[in-house]
């Protein structure tokens, strides 16, 4: 039996599977929530299936995205993986992982963890959208311009409200799976047993 997704997922597996298993999933885990922020950054411009096709390299490079590594490498550690053709090799944008871990440091530090932090923008619970189309998706939503505008006032780069709204979806703080989506369906499915 076909399910029926998102438009936006495709059909190259790799794509499927990250809409299937990821995609709006809430997620709660500092490490995890720290290497999308990264790859949403390095994804800046390009399609996130290229970020997808290069997530394995980033984590092989950027110490499975343990912060306090990242925070700690050198100009010259960063050099070297700038050379890597298995990412995006933008200088900003790899500079840009240290500049990110270091001020997540400094987020967990102030609050004690960057999911608190984070889920505070969104009262601590996904908000479920219903879009019907994909022309219903929006790019950008009060909070992720909120959350954007408190990430650069804290030094994050590459946090734009664009970027941020993706990122937003992506951990599940936002739901926005289209109504005609099988995940919307099992959603709906575990909020009303029994009906």
């Amino acid at each position: 039996m076909t399910r029926s997704r998102c438009g936006w997922c495709g059909s190259d597996p790799l794509y499927v599977a990250y809409h299937d298993e990821e995609w709006g999933v809430p997620v709660h885990d500092d490490r995890r929530l720290f290497e999308k922020l990264v790859l949403e950054g390095a994804q800046a411009g390009l399609s996130w299936l290229t970020i997808l096709r290069k997530r394995e390299a980033y984590r092989r490079l950027f110490h499975g995205f343990d912060v306090d590594r990242v925070a700690a490498l050198t100009d010259a550690e960063l050099e070297v993986i700038l050379l890597d053709p298995g990412i995006v090799r933008n200088r900003l944008k790899v500079f840009g992982a240290r500049k990110n871990a270091l001020a997540f440091q400094a987020v967990q530090a102030e609050v004690g963890s960057f999911d608190a932090y984070l889920w505070a923008f969104v009262g601590g619970r996904t908000q479920i959208k219903h879009p019907q189309t994909m022309a219903d998706l929006p790019t950008v939503s009060p909070e992720a311009e909120a959350l954007s505008r408190d990430l650069k006032k804290r030094g994050f780069t590459f946090v734009g409200p664009t970027i941020m709204y993706a990122y937003l979806q992506s951990m599940g703080l936002v739901d926005d799976h289209l109504s005609t989506c099988w995940k919307r369906q099992a959603r709906l499915a575990e909020q009303a047993p029994g009906l």
